[in-house]
């Protein structure tokens, strides 16, 4: 299993693979077979997600998304406190105007590229959750947490609005209910609350948390890369569709995996 790393500029690819240079707050390890690894690298700052890292993880989603060597990918933080603590404030208050911001998400935009992902990516969570970071854990198609995970979003609070799409991702995990009372009161979940209201999929000791998502990668990663895309595209699309065409798209996705008599 990949290290966590501490800060180099290089992104190591395991073969076969490519080499990505001058990354400082993200590490990309791809591994056999069909496994890649993100790894969120600011331990210093919980890792806090800046500017810069949404740079890098665009470029690293980008080369994701195009690599069919990728079957599966994982997100995990550095550190043992916080997969991601929310945004760098000290970056958000001197922002720039609400025009050049979007300007600049049109040309860079994190979240709807997390969104036309194919492979199924998987959120390991430990520590800190927060803002930003449950933010992308719900990007996310899996998501494993340890025991000693925290989630909220916090920013109600600091008198913003979350804005990497936690108003329109959450309730569609947690529903109308759960989401408004995280959004309005700041509430936080520990691991078990998060699992009984269906936040995440399992909760683990700690120490078990990335051999458990490991073991996960890699048993999505030995079965057909083309029916699991499909499944995962049929389960996304599905939702926003009527039944009736949900069912179509099934029975046409389902046709182009359908096993071929020899």
């Amino acid at each position: 299993m990949p290290s966590e790393g501490k800060g180099n500029r290089s992104l190591e690819v395991t073969d076969p693979g490519i080499v990505m240079s001058g990354f400082e707050t993200a590490i990309y390890e791809k591994t056999e077979p069909g496994v890649a690894y993100v790894t969120l690298n600011r331990p210093q700052a919980l890792n806090a997600f800046s500017v810069r890292m949404r740079d890098e993880l665009f470029e690293i989603l980008t080369a994701i998304k195009q690599d069919d060597e990728v079957r599966v990918a994982v997100f995990k933080g550095a550190g043992d406190k916080a997969f991601c603590a929310g945004a760098d404030l000290k970056e958000f208050l001197t922002a720039p105007s609400a025009i050049k911001a979007r300007k600049i998400r049109a040309v860079r935009d994190l979240w709807r590229l997390f969104l036309s992902i194919p492979q199924p990516l998987i959120a390991a969570l430990h520590g800190y959750v927060l803002g930003s970071g449950i933010e992308i854990a719900l990007f996310c198609d899996l998501r494993i947490a340890s025991e000693d995970a925290i989630f909220g979003l916090p920013e109600v609070g600091l008198g913003i609005l979350p804005g990497a799409g936690g108003t329109q991702t959450l309730p569609r995990i947690l529903g109308m209910a759960g989401a408004l009372d995280m959004l309005l009161t700041g509430r936080r979940l520990d691991g078990q609350e998060a699992l009984q209201m269906g936040l995440v999929n399992r909760i683990v000791p700690r120490n078990d948390l990335l051999p458990t998502v490991d073991g996960i990668a890699q048993k999505i990663a030995s079965f057909d890369p083309v029916v699991i895309r499909n499944a995962k595209q049929a389960v996304i699309k599905g939702m926003d569709m009527t039944l009736a065409q949900g069912l179509d798209l099934e029975w046409r996705l389902a046709e182009q995996t359908k096993p071929r008599k020899r």
